[in-house]
């Protein structure tokens, strides 16, 4: 995440893989500490399952590496832009 250039090769949802999670699960919330939940290859395909419904939030740059496993409470703090599709945020763990 914090490299100079960009990596292609990171981990990220598939179209099929997308579709399945929102047709099998009850996630809410997708979350990765890269720039996209979607791979480099699907990205505006993957992100139109997700968001389609708008019943998955995606929460992308998480900085993750300190965060050690356990059970947490996620709080995501949007600023509210007018006819904006995304926006900057702060997200706060409390354990």
């Amino acid at each position: 995440m914090w490299k100079k250039e960009f990596d292609t090769s990171y981990v990220g949802f598939m179209k099929d893989g997308a579709q399945w999670l929102v047709d099998n699960t009850d996630i809410k919330l997708v979350g990765i500490d890269y720039l996209s939940v979607a791979a480099f290859d699907d990205l505006i395909p993957s992100h139109l399952v997700f968001l389609e419904n708008r019943d998955v939030i995606l929460v992308e740059g998480l900085k993750l590496e300190n965060v050690k496993p356990g059970i947490y409470s996620l709080h995501c703090l949007p600023l509210r832009l007018r006819g904006a599709e995304g926006s900057p945020i702060r997200c706060i763990l409390i354990k």
